[in-house]
């Protein structure tokens, strides 16, 4: 696929341009924590965005999207949002690089990859990270890993209009390959956690479904959290976030709060447990532990988060037949795309016969899948 994005620029533009390669994401545990202060255990994984930049001494930006056969210009000194949605993605990573004071010119770009959009595997987060580490690169803007972390997100948050939290760019800046690692989506500290074996496989099912739902339902469960943090903090004013909640807080105040919201607000609290427990099956080699606890996640995700759909569900209980299948659950804000599964290497053959017959009955839709090997995070590449 490089070498695909290389020639396409050299097609296209002159210079030499820099390579870059940055990964999407899985999200083992921890999901719809990190807006919550809370805990979540992602990995970079082998399916890649690329990049080919350079300069052009001029203050136009020049791109073009591989995937999209479409290309965009616009002055660096004219920036507005665009009525082409993956355009608003390059377009708030070089505004946001604007607003904290740094210069930068033209250049000229191409991207592309095979992260499946739409799946839950944050291929946003890949562009716009990516994008900022070349930009960091031929402008000489001297940003840290972190700073193109923060960075990237505004992007997201300011300039796309989804208020996402840290977790997916971080987690595609500072993979590290064959770990997974827990953030601290407060103190935003990280640990990592060795992720290999030679008996199982992580497998992601992409059920093909994106429902309209994700982003409106996304930004009102972010609300609904607040709304919980805010009844409990009349009790405990030290509370910012339901990082800083218990069961036990919840279950006192369980009639002050409306149905929904409480669900909701249970949900994340216990997640965030989880995820201290997932970590701790890791360390102990008990990937079987660790699949109940996302068996666990998917239930609450479904149930008390409302953020699942038949489809998913319908992968996940799928696998519930099979002792060969330690865990599912879906992954991602929701309503569609992938579910993660861990299952023994010398059965997923079989499985992806199984339920891709049985899939296609229920939904007259196919399911894909990836084999996916857990990589280093955002980086240079080069042609093989």
């Amino acid at each position: 696929m490089i070498e695909k994005i290389y020639n396409a620029f050299l097609e296209k533009y002159n210079g030499n341009p820099v390579l870059v390669q940055s990964p999407g994401r899985i999200n083992l545990i921890g999901e719809h924590t990190d807006y919550n202060d809370g805990l979540v255990l992602p990995a970079a994984i082998n399916k890649y965005i690329f990049f080919a930049v350079a300069k052009n001494n001029t203050e136009m930006v020049n791109v073009f999207s591989y995937d999209f056969n479409d290309s965009i210009s616009f002055s660096i000194n004219d920036i507005k949002r665009s009525d082409t949605s993956w355009v608003n993605y390059i377009i708030g990573v070089i505004n946001e690089i604007q607003k904290s004071g740094k210069e930068i010119n033209g250049f000229n770009l191409v991207f592309g990859g095979d992260i499946p959009i739409g799946a839950g595997l944050s291929s946003s987060a890949a562009l716009e990270t990516g994008l900022a580490f070349v930009l960091n690169d031929i402008f000489d803007l001297a940003l840290s890993s972190f700073d193109i972390v923060k960075l990237s997100q505004k992007a997201e948050n300011n300039f796309v209009g989804v208020n996402c939290g840290i977790m997916d760019q971080y987690a595609v800046v500072y993979g590290k390959e064959n770990n997974v690692f827990r953030i601290d989506c407060r103190s935003l500290e990280h640990q990592y956690f060795p992720f290999k074996s030679t008996e199982y496989q992580l497998l992601l099912c992409n059920s093909n479904v994106k429902h309209s739902l994700v982003e409106s339902q996304y930004n009102n469960r972010r609300k609904q959290c607040e709304i919980g943090v805010e009844i409990l903090q009349k009790h405990y004013p030290s509370i910012r976030k339901l990082r800083d909640v218990s069961v036990d807080m919840l279950l006192k105040h369980e009639k002050e709060f409306d149905a929904d919201v409480f669900a909701k607000c249970s949900y994340v609290v216990e997640e965030n447990t989880r995820v201290i427990k997932a970590c701790k099956a890791l360390n102990n080699d008990d990937i079987k532990s660790f699949g109940s606890y996302m068996y666990q996640t998917h239930e609450g995700l479904s149930v008390k988060y409302n953020v699942s759909c038949k489809e998913l569900d319908f992968l996940v209980d799928f696998t519930k037949e099979y002792e060969e299948v330690y865990g599912s659950r879906m992954m991602g804000g929701g309503f569609g795309g992938c579910t993660l599964n861990i299952i023994r290497k010398d059965f997923k053959d079989k499985f992806i016969e199984l339920l891709s017959g049985k899939y296609k009955n229920e939904f007259n839709i196919d399911v894909d899948f990836y084999d996916i090997d857990i990589v280093d995070g955002t980086k240079y590449c080069s042609l093989q």
